[in-house]
Formats: structure tokens, C-alpha cells, sequence
């Protein structure tokens, strides 16, 4: 690690991979000979088409995008596409399907039902979201306009295994906190989104992936930067563009390449959860998981000490060890690890190290 940087386990905004920072530490100043910074640029020059460009085709190469989607870079993160979606997506006389496994997924639900008919085909509230509801819980409408769900949920610590089968219904998945972290059939999707600023960089950017035929179908009665398609015709450069966290966005790309790609880094990702979901496992019950095992989360880790107060030290000697952002979230409490792509293995194994050594001490 470079000096004084600590192990960051912040749920997004979240850590950066050293190398894209060091990269863009070094292109400061003056990118690629323009003698200017990315955020100086034109975002009509050549220079920055080719960064954009870049940014394109290494998702769809990383993500094996098929050629009858597009790939968009819009603004206002995942939250404006609660709302962007059913605007474009959800016509009059039709509804929506929504399955909810968490906060955001409620918080998608919510802003739809302002705008249109949506009904729930399967939640896991009554349990307080600690698991993905099972298949058969599932009751989708052959009918829907499309149906939606959140693939990770950050707060609940849960993860979708498999995704659902839809037939001719449109898949819609809120992928903002796992997309790049392990394979999957982009396919299967009628549409993905995802906010950066957990596994493709800084905020200020939400990649939108869209089959071509529901752009197309998008309602044409709503405002030009509302629809999709307007920003597919125009190259997602309808308004200027946050290019320099595209940029950043970029690097990340590469890094993941450089990694080895969606296999390497989904084998890295499953060793960590290994290691900590063993240790939580591993000391005698003095730390419990709050997912269930099945649908435990390799982005965010969640569990409970015997007490809150034991929680509170926690988290304090954590901190003065050098370990940051790992209070859970404040509608659930208890300790919560996120650990992003970009997030070394070697910081999971200094903090499993602490934990035994914590239980040790206090059990």
C-alpha cells in the first residue's frame, strides 16, 4: 500500500485500485500530450471520443455485451434511473414487476409507483431481507412491461446467485454495487444499470446497458434528456458528459483486464468471501452472519457482536488499526464489510487477522 493510505471499507463511495490512482495522478496535468487535464478537455475532441470510446469497448469486451445493446453514460446515478425507467418503460395500461430484496430495491419500487402501475412479485421483508427470495417464492406477470430487481444489496449484505428466467419480460437489474465481480449472461437483460462509484469508479457517472428494441420502444411523450434514446443517438453526448470520471472509469477497465479479466477477478473475490465468511464462521459463534448462507454477499459482509457495545469497540479499535467505514448501515446496525473489486485480498486478511484477535480478547 502506498504510505498513509489505510484499508478503506467504505460502501460507496469505495476504494479505488492504487494503480488507476497513481495513473491518473500522473495524467494530471497533462493527458497524452493535449498539455491539458481530462477535466480540461473538450468533451466534442478527438481526445476525449477516444477516451469515451475506450471506455465503450472495454466493457462490452470485459462484460461480452452482445452487439444489439448499447452502452450509455448518463448522470444523476442508479436513483435517477428509478425514475428514468418507468418514464421511458412503463406505458399506460401496463404494469411493472418488482422484486424486492432490500432498500434500494424498495426505493426503485417506490418512485415507479409515482409514475405508473407496479406491483411486488416477491420480497423477503418479512424476514428483513436476509436472503434473496427463492424462486418459487416469485410470482411474475407474463404481462409486465418489464421486471426488476437489485442484484447485491449493500445494507442486508445479500447477493442474487442465479437470476430469474422472465421469458419475453424484459429483465431490468440494478447492478450498481456487483457489476465486473464475477460472470454472468448480460443476455439475460433486457437492461442493466449501474452507479460507479463502488465497482467502476468515482461517482458521478451510471452506465446504462440497453437492448436496442427497448430504446426504441422507449414513450415518446416525455423530455429529450429523459429518453434513452436521445442519449443513444447522441452518443451520450446530448449534455456534457462527467468526463472525468469517465475517464476514471477507464482505468478501471484496464485494471480489471490487467487483472485477468471477469474470471481472475471473480476467483479473487470468492477468496476473500472464503477467508471472512470463515473466520465469522470460525469463532464460536462470537460473530453471526446476517444473511443466510445461501445468499451470502461477496461485495458486502454483514454480522453481529454479542453487543452493541462490543460493536462500538469494535469498530473503534478497528479504526485505530487502520481499518475505516465498517459501522453498518444505520437502519440495521451491526458491523458491515464491503469489499469491492478493488479492495486486496491482503486487507481482508489483516482485518480477519484483527477479528480473531478481537474475539480472543472479548468473548
Amino acid at each position: 500500500m502506498a504510505d498513509k493510505r489505510i484499508w478503506n471499507f467504505n460502501p460507496g463511495p469505495a476504494t479505488m485500485p492504487v494503480a488507476v490512482l497513481e495513473k491518473a495522478k500522473n495524467e494530471m496535468l497533462d493527458y497524452a500530450g493535449t498539455g491539458m487535464s481530462v477535466m480540461e478537455l473538450s468533451h466534442r475532441s478527438k481526445a476525449y471520443e477516444a477516451i469515451q470510446n475506450s471506455a465503450r469497448a472495454l466493457l462490452a469486451e470485459l462484460l461480452g455485451i452482445p452487439a444489439n445493446y448499447k452502452v450509455l453514460f448518463l448522470q444523476g446515478g442508479a436513483s435517477f434511473q428509478f425514475a428514468m425507467i418507468p418514464m421511458n418503460l412503463l406505458p399506460a395500461g401496463k404494469s411493472a414487476d418488482y422484486i424486492l430484496s432490500g432498500y434500494w430495491a424498495q426505493k426503485a419500487y417506490k418512485e415507479a409507483k409515482t409514475l405508473g402501475t407496479v406491483r411486488v412479485a416477491g420480497t423477503t421483508e418479512s424476514v428483513n431481507f436476509n436472503r434473496i427470495p427463492d424462486a418459487n417464492e416469485l410470482q411474475l406477470d407474463a404481462n409486465a412491461a418489464y421486471a426488476h430487481l437489485t442484484s447485491n444489496n449493500t445494507i442486508f449484505g445479500t447477493q442474487w446467485k442465479s437470476f430469474p428466467k422472465t421469458g419475453s419480460v424484459p429483465l431490468i437489474g440494478d447492478m450498481s454495487s456487483d457489476i465486473l465481480s464475477r460472470k454472468f449472461d448480460v443476455s439475460q437483460f433486457g437492461m442493466i444499470y449501474a452507479g460507479a462509484q463502488k465497482n467502476l469508479g468515482p461517482a458521478g457517472v451510471v452506465v446504462v446497458i440497453m437492448r436496442e428494441d427497448l430504446i426504441a420502444a422507449g414513450r415518446a411523450d416525455i423530455p429529450a434528456i429523459m429518453k434513452y434514446s436521445t442519449h443513444a443517438e447522441n452518443d451520450s453526448l446530448y449534455n456534457t458528459p462527467p468526463s472525468y470520471t469517465i475517464y476514471l472509469v477507464k482505468l478501471v477497465l484496464e485494471w480489471v483486464k490487467g487483472l485477468g479479466g471477469l474470471a481472475a477477478v471473480e476467483k479473487r473475490n470468492e477468496e476473500k468471501g472464503k477467508l471472512l465468511y470463515g473466520t465469522i464462521d470460525g469463532q464460536g459463534g462470537f460473530y453471526k452472519g446476517t444473511a443466510d448462507a445461501k445468499s451470502r454477499s461477496l461485495m458486502n459482509v454483514t454480522f453481529r457482536l454479542p453487543s452493541e457495545e462490543l460493536e462500538t469497540k469494535f469498530i473503534s479499535e478497528a479504526q485505530a488499526a487502520g481499518f475505516a467505514g465498517l459501522k453498518g448501515h444505520r437502519s440495521v446496525g451491526g458491523i458491515r464489510v464491503s469489499m469491492y473489486n478493488a479492495f486486496e485480498p491482503e486487507g481482508i486478511k489483516a482485518l480477519t487477522d484483527f477479528m480473531k484477535e478481537f474475539a480472543k480478547k472479548n468473548g
